[in-house]
């Protein structure tokens, strides 16, 4: 597997997907990655935060847009860059963490169990199984942002996701017009897109766009991906297609191409991906 990864270079990110995909079908990756997209999603992430693929998805989440990464895990990328820590103070009501930025700036963070109370955190169980670990998880991750790590950025510990601090604002689904209107085969009667709803991956087939080709049917696919799932189906139909002789070498890589720059626009689109 290539560890040079780059959001912006499509077969990098291609060639992660397709490597995702396998992965996938041993069904050792975390639970929460389920297609190729997402494991290429995640290990590109990782890299921007100076992670080898594999350590990024044992360590990594996606969750609406945000970086999820234990605290645990942050310390020890700042720690690898060059930034020292020390905890004054570590028990079950108070952490007191000292911090050096690797430029030489200091910060100290302090989080007691009345700031979880505060906060409306106490009431969980973890806070009362394991408050100490659970106050030092919140010095960590509030004292490097308060510090203004880079690393830090964008990184949110899961209990910090889990709180009410970051709620996330309702978002209209991203529609790309086609530029003719296409039509759907229902049962011998024909009915546009705007009265069918949203095209996926099983409508494919039934399009009968101006040009009637399986290629033009794929673009008008990828041109209404609505999300990362989709366009890895997509992907692997493509592929089966071209196998099935459907689609010539240079159609295959012209739908290959529009459906990475469609799952670009995706995420450009839910992002925050790393910001």
């Amino acid at each position: 597997m290539s560890t040079e990864i780059s959001t912006q270079r499509g077969p990098a990110m291609n060639e992660l997907a397709i490597n995702g995909e396998h992965a996938v079908k041993t069904g050792m990756l975390p639970d929460h990655i389920k297609t190729g997209w997402q494991f290429a999603v995640i290990a590109a992430t990782g890299h921007e935060l100076g992670m080898q693929p594999m350590r990024a998805i044992r360590s990594l989440a996606m969750v609406k847009g945000k970086v999820v990464e234990s605290a645990d895990s942050q310390l020890a990328r700042f720690k690898a860059a060059g930034g020292r820590s020390q905890f004054e103070v570590l028990d079950e009501t108070k952490a007191v963490l000292h911090l050096v930025h690797p430029n030489g700036d200091k910060h100290t963070e302090t989080f007691t169990l009345e700031d979880a109370k505060r906060a409306g955190l106490a009431s969980k169980s973890n806070y009362s199984k394991f408050p100490k670990a659970m106050l030092r998880s919140r010095a960590i991750t509030a004292g490097l942002k308060s510090l203004g790590w880079e690393g830090a950025v964008g990184a949110y510990d899961p209990d910090e996701l889990r709180s009410d601090e970051f709620p996330e604002p309702a978002r209209e689904p991203v529609v790309i017009r086609p530029k003719y209107e296409p039509q759907l085969q229902t049962g011998g009667n024909v009915k546009s897109v705007e009265q069918s709803g949203s095209i996926t991956v099983a409508h494919m087939a039934t399009f009968t766009p101006p040009h009637e080709t399986p290629a033009g049917k794929a673009k008008l696919a990828i041109s209404r991906c609505a999300d990362l799932d989709a366009a890895d189906r997509l992907r692997s139909l493509i592929t089966e297609r071209h196998a099935e002789g459907k689609f010539t070498d240079s159609e295959k890589d012209e739908l290959v191409a529009l459906l990475h720059h469609r799952v670009e626009m995706l995420l450009g689109d839910t992002a925050e991906v790393t910001a």
